[in-house]
């Protein structure tokens, strides 16, 4: 068996090379002709699949290491019976994570507590329904927003989009790119719903780019200044809008979700479809792929504010504020489209949450209940 695989995911050769020769090569540059004789294809999602990429080649199946799918045409392989697979929720924690950090920093510049906000989760997926879940878990108030799920399980526990952006002091956008029907998210934040947010709100897109209005925020954040956005996606990717770029508090390149930990889950799922899909037995636990992390534990012994605890915790294991500035040096030294791969292709070594131990002596032990919601495993000591 051939594969191509994408250069930047990790472990391919463990999961992958049991099976045949592999050709690892940049995800942007894959072309009809690498694949021509290749049966399998493994992306991310930077690799645009479709007839174009694979008409006239022998791939009879293709992953994709992501949670997203809207960079593969999956009518053309069904039609064509070429097996498919991406990876649901294999960075979810990790876009949490992401979410979290954001919000500790703005907290921290603006002067205001995370545990005194409400916090609207728009798309109740893998990805939202976890922080839900988190937020919950510590205490904070939240209101949540999905149109089809209310659809299919009834409209307890949701609200629609325009109550959530009346009651909320932050908007936390986690909803797949869907271009027509009856649940649209193209600009589902429009010029009319950003005009809506309140002063002093918080906006933060870690779904799709092109489901905020680039044009509409960007006006807003120019004109009044009076609310806040942190994006991580953006339209036109990795050429992006450098005016709206430079509005944002913190502006990242589409990294919420490159953890090692996520990015090692996903190549783990699409092993698993894949030796599925020849019909061969499971030979790895995702344990044997992930490696112990370099700060496995950390020590409180002090009951320090709740938001001043969550901030060294999360900072111990992940800063987004690294990856604002690291975007802005690359975009600065190499220009918007290759600054912005750069950051992608040479992200840094990054962990989940979960990974961090807080072990919890004397008063600090009031911080159990809190941090554990956030994601950290705690122990008494």
């Amino acid at each position: 068996m051939k594969l191509v695989i994408d250069a930047n995911i990790p472990a391919a050769d463990d999961c992958f090379a049991h099976l045949g020769h592999i050709i690892r090569l940049p995800g942007r540059e894959i072309t009809g002709q690498d694949v021509r004789d290749a049966d399998a294809l493994i992306v991310r999602s930077i690799t645009r699949v479709d007839e174009a990429l694979l008409a006239g080649s022998r791939v009879r199946f293709v992953g994709s290491c992501t949670i997203g799918v809207d960079h593969v045409d999956t009518h053309w392989l069904a039609e064509q019976g070429i097996g498919f697979a991406s990876a649901p929720g294999c960075n979810a924690e990790a876009v949490v994570d992401y979410v979290l950090s954001s919000l500790a920093t703005l907290g921290e510049r603006q002067e205001w507590s995370l545990f005194e906000r409400r916090i609207g989760v728009v798309g109740a997926g893998n990805v939202g329904a976890r922080l839900v879940a988190r937020l919950q878990a510590m205490g904070i108030a939240t209101q949540v927003c999905d149109p089809p799920r209310a659809e299919r399980e009834g409209q307890a526990g949701f609200v629609d989009l325009d109550t959530l952006i009346a009651t909320c002091d932050v908007i936390c956008l986690h909803v797949p790119l869907v271009r027509d029907g009856a649940h649209a998210t193209r600009h589902l934040l429009d010029e009319a719903r950003i005009a809506a947010l309140s002063l002093g709100s918080v906006l933060i897109n870690a779904g799709r780019g092109d489901c905020v209005d680039g044009a509409a925020l960007e006006r807003r954040l120019g004109s009044a200044g009076d609310i806040t956005a942190v994006l991580d996606v953006w339209k036109s990717e990795p050429e992006i809008d450098a005016a709206l770029r430079d509005q944002v508090a913190l502006a990242t390149p589409h990294i919420a979700g490159h953890s090692l930990d996520g990015k090692l889950r996903g190549t783990f799922m699409i092993q698993e479809a894949l030796m599925a899909a020849e019909g061969e037995p499971a030979r790895l636990a995702f344990a044997d792929i992930c490696p112990p992390p370099a700060l496995a534990a950390l020590e409180l012994r002090q009951a320090l504010a709740f938001d001043q605890a969550l901030a060294l915790c999360i900072r111990a294991v992940y800063d987004v504020r690294r990856d604002h500035e690291a975007l802005a040096r690359a975009i600065e030294g190499q220009g918007m489209a290759q600054g912005f791969d750069a950051c992608r292709t040479h992200y840094p070594l990054r962990r989940e949450f979960a990974t961090l131990e807080v072990r919890l002596a004397g008063e600090a032990v009031t911080l159990e209940t809190m941090l554990r919601g956030a994601g950290f495993r705690t122990l008494r000591c």
